[in-house]
């Protein structure tokens, strides 16, 4: 892979040193930004520069979107498989199958067992005292999820509900932890899953704080119609409503209707049979 090191200019460099990049630098200068926005854009764009150089190319956005998740990537990652280990266990698994808009746990429930997504969807939904819902995270195929048990958490704090039929594995918390012991390679492909996850949830939440709505639209559409993965099918997603992508972006319903309408327009998405994903719709996320 070519380095893009030699491209970046003086300043992008100096802000990974400092964290100050040339905009506020020109501020200090010369006055106040319009806005914290306007510095959290430029920001991006130099990111964006010193992590795919000066042309963005559609495999590094992939890595932008989907970074370190463990699929065949720049890098080609080997996608984790946990399959073969949870389905040779004897005692303490159980399979289970679910329609669509089923619930696999609920908030408040008892914590005691781990899952692992075999297919389907999974919702994690939150709901605030005040009964105030929020769609924390839609998980593929291969996530793990519920995992909160082994650090102690004693009862569930979040629902989990499938977007389509799923089959899921479960695995009780005892059984989990001597896997997790016992089973040294297990438990380094484990690690490096919810490490991996960990790097998606600091991105979602930079992309929460100083992206607009239509960028944070845009960015979970890609993401959930897996774009450029190659080992994924056609960029297309299944039947979701707009209230559901609203609660993920933190937004209204009408403000999501309004921008899929945009993008419809577009021709960044299309609906046949679910909402089909253009690759073009990339070009919302650099845009200034």
């Amino acid at each position: 892979m070519v380095s893009h090191r030699a491209q970046i200019e003086p300043c992008q460099i100096n802000m990974i040193r400092t964290g100050i990049t040339c905009s506020r630098r020109k501020s200090l200068r010369g006055g106040p930004v319009d806005s914290k926005r306007a510095l959290a854009a430029k920001t991006q764009q130099d990111l964006l520069v010193k992590t795919l150089g000066p042309r963005h190319s559609s495999s590094a956005m992939t890595e932008l979107l989907h970074p370190s998740d463990g699929s065949t990537s720049l890098n080609e990652k080997p996608s984790f498989n946990f399959r073969p280990s949870l389905t040779k266990l004897g005692t303490g698994k159980s399979m289970l199958k679910y329609k669509s808009d089923a619930f696999v746990f609920s908030q408040g429930d008892r914590a005691d067992s781990v899952f692992y997504l075999q297919n389907g969807k999974i919702k994690i939904t939150v709901v605030s005292k005040r009964g105030k819902e929020a769609v924390v995270a839609i998980l593929p195929e291969g996530s793990f999820f519920g995992e909160g048990c082994l650090t102690g958490q004693p009862l569930r704090l979040a629902t989990a509900s499938t977007v389509q039929a799923s089959s899921v594995i479960r695995v009780k918390k005892l059984v989990m932890e001597r896997l997790l012991r016992d089973e040294p390679d297990f438990a380094a492909q484990f690690l490096a899953y919810l490490l991996s996850r960990n790097v998606r949830m600091e991105s979602d939440l930079v992309d929460h704080l100083f992206n607009n709505s239509e960028k944070r639209l845009a960015r979970l559409l890609l993401i959930l119609a897996n774009y450029g993965k190659k080992s994924k099918s056609k960029p297309m997603i299944a039947k979701m409503s707009q209230e559901t992508l609203a609660k993920m972006i933190g937004t209204t319903r009408s403000r999501v209707s309004f921008f899929m309408n945009r993008f419809r327009e577009k021709g960044y998405i299309k609906y046949n049979g679910g909402m089909h994903i253009d690759d073009s719709l990339v070009s919302v996320l650099l845009r200034d």
